[in-house]
């Protein structure tokens, strides 16, 4: 990897000179958000993208810059999905696999943030049913689609150091419910399936990689407390400050989704495989004594074998599907 690029580092600056035509890739949550900004980037660059929303209809006109991107070469589809419902997931690939076009990347990057206490469809906790769970099915039954030379990015958050995973209890029935924490325990959930994907494929040349895309404002905090926010975000500002820090800025949105470009089609596959990415670069363990609340790193239970070992087990049981 000889091009450096940082938290500052765009869609733009990663894929600039890219030519990706001829290259097939899935993004999941393309309505609005990073994955408006990760499929159009794509396209831009001569990318077929398939991109999956809940709603079709609402979707095709949020989606329309994508199209508009696609005048420089590549192309975009729809394809309806809802994470939080197995049936739906079946359908979508079910479709995909009838069609039998290979894919050269999927991105995991749709999800949900700090939601009340509530179930999907299928009765698992909102969070790791809709930003685990669903992906787990979606993306093991897509493997056939996948060769030698595919990757798998799968967004995880920083915010996988609030809870590693309970195996005993993931649908939080015998403990007192927290959307944060819970946000967390999915995350979590997310860059272990990475792990496990990784270790799993990797001999067939398809490779796996959690990414932390930063902190950036986009609808997926709507569930958030904004007064709670603004009083963590004084926090963290007054502790940065006495340390001689300027104050946290947000990534933009084409400086979240760089880090999910970066490592579909830059970096090395044999150094990012089964790794926790951010700010374009792999990612160093996290040290608490470190920490303003956003600095860098990642926990290791988060990439610890075992842990995604059961629980790809504790998935496959849940889901009712063996991969």
């Amino acid at each position: 990897m000889t091009e450096k690029f940082g938290a500052a580092s765009t869609t733009d600056d990663v894929l600039s000179g890219l030519d990706l035509k001829g290259k097939r890739v899935l993004v999941t949550g393309t309505s609005s958000g990073l994955g408006l900004e990760t499929a159009q980037a794509l396209v831009a660059h001569g990318a077929y993208v398939v991109g999956t929303v809940r709603d079709l209809d609402k979707a095709y006109a949020t989606t329309e810059v994508i199209r508009a991107a696609a005048a420089t070469g590549g192309d975009f589809e729809l394809i309806e999905l809802e994470l939080g419902s197995l049936a739906s997931v079946r359908a979508c690939t079910d479709k995909l696999l009838l069609q039998a076009e290979p894919f050269d990347v999927i991105i995991a990057n749709a999800g949900v943030m700090a939601t009340q206490y509530g179930y999907t469809t299928d009765g698992f906790e909102t969070q790791l049913g809709t930003n685990h769970l669903g992906h787990f099915v979606l993306i093991n039954r897509l493997t056939p689609l996948l060769s030698a030379g595919s990757r798998v990015a799968v967004l995880s958050s920083n915010a996988h150091r609030m809870s590693d995973i309970d195996l005993e209890d993931l649908n939080y029935e015998r403990r007192a419910y927290d959307g944060p924490i819970a946000y967390g325990q999915s995350k979590t959930a997310n860059a272990l399936f990475a792990v496990e994907f990784d270790r799993r494929h990797k001999e067939r040349g398809i490779r796996a990689v959690a990414i932390h895309p930063g902190i950036i404002n986009t609808s997926l905090t709507r569930n958030v407390d904004k007064e709670m926010l603004k009083r963590w975000m004084a926090g963290i500002n007054e502790a940065r400050a006495q340390q001689g820090l300027l104050s946290f800025e947000s990534k933009t949105v084409p400086q979240g989704a760089a880090t999910s470009v970066w490592a579909a089609f830059k970096a090395s596959s044999d150094e990012i495989g089964g790794r926790y990415c951010e700010d374009c670069h792999i990612s160093v363990e996290f040290k608490a004594f470190q920490d303003d609340g956003l600095s860098g790193g990642y926990r290791s239970y988060a990439l610890d074998t075992a842990r995604a070992a059961e629980l790809w087990r504790k998935s496959e049981e849940l889901v009712g599907e063996h991969y």
